[in-house]
């Protein structure tokens, strides 16, 4: 899943990032409010981690300034800025959470699964499709109720997959969602990704739509 982190702080963006990447999400970095203003695809993002000291702007307006454009992606406001009032104009900017920095990165990652399953309107954030259960939160994967071990880049995959079941999805989509902007990217990575994942779950349950991309059966 991607996530956008706006955060002018270099160290603390590379910081934070890094933990974010180990914990399986595909991370892009906004360092002003103008940049993270007009970043592409932010509907597709699992959660925007929004800094609201930031150069050239103050992120409650930022926060509104989506809200008005009816951006649906939750919000999560991570700052140094703890007063009560702080907190109470951002959540009625339209931010969806509101963290007060420093925080354990243990519990940022739950705030941030809280997030996901609010967003997706269910408590159980896990999802079954055609035989196959994921849990994002627990990273588990059954196969008609037999474990299947993937790599984090398999269940990244196949957690897209069953979100967008029964759509094609190009190549291109495919590597925005499980890459950064700034990594190296080949199509060629997604061919082997998707082959590696069809062993592990079946060959039928992924269709190679030819010039198309691929499509998970449901």
């Amino acid at each position: 899943m991607r996530v956008l982190l706006v955060e002018d702080d270099p160290e603390l963006g590379r910081r934070l990032g890094d933990r974010l990447r180990g914990a399986d999400y595909a991370v892009d970095l906004a360092t002003t409010a103008a940049e993270a203003r007009h970043w592409p695809d932010l509907d597709n993002m699992a959660a925007i981690i929004l800094d609201l000291g930031l150069p050239d702007g103050d992120g409650i307006e930022l926060v509104k300034a989506w809200r008005a454009e009816r951006l649906g992606c939750p919000i999560l406001i991570l700052t140094a800025r703890g007063s009560w009032q702080d907190k109470v104009e951002g959540l009625n900017a339209g931010a969806d959470d509101f963290v007060v920095k420093p925080v354990r990165f243990e519990e940022l990652q739950a705030r941030l699964h809280a997030l996901s399953r609010r967003h997706l309107g269910k408590r159980d954030s896990a999802l079954e499709v055609n035989g196959l259960r994921l849990d994002p939160v627990g990273r588990t994967v059954e196969d008609n109720g037999a474990p299947v071990a993937l790599s984090r880049k398999e269940f990244g995959l196949l957690h897209l997959f069953m979100r967008r079941a029964g759509q094609v999805l190009p190549q291109g989509d495919i590597l925005e969602d499980l890459y950064d902007l700034e990594a190296e990217r080949e199509l060629n990575t997604v061919e082997v990704l998707v082959g590696r994942l069809r062993r592990k779950i079946g060959r039928d349950r992924i269709s190679t739509i030819r010039g198309m991309g691929y499509r998970f059966e449901k």
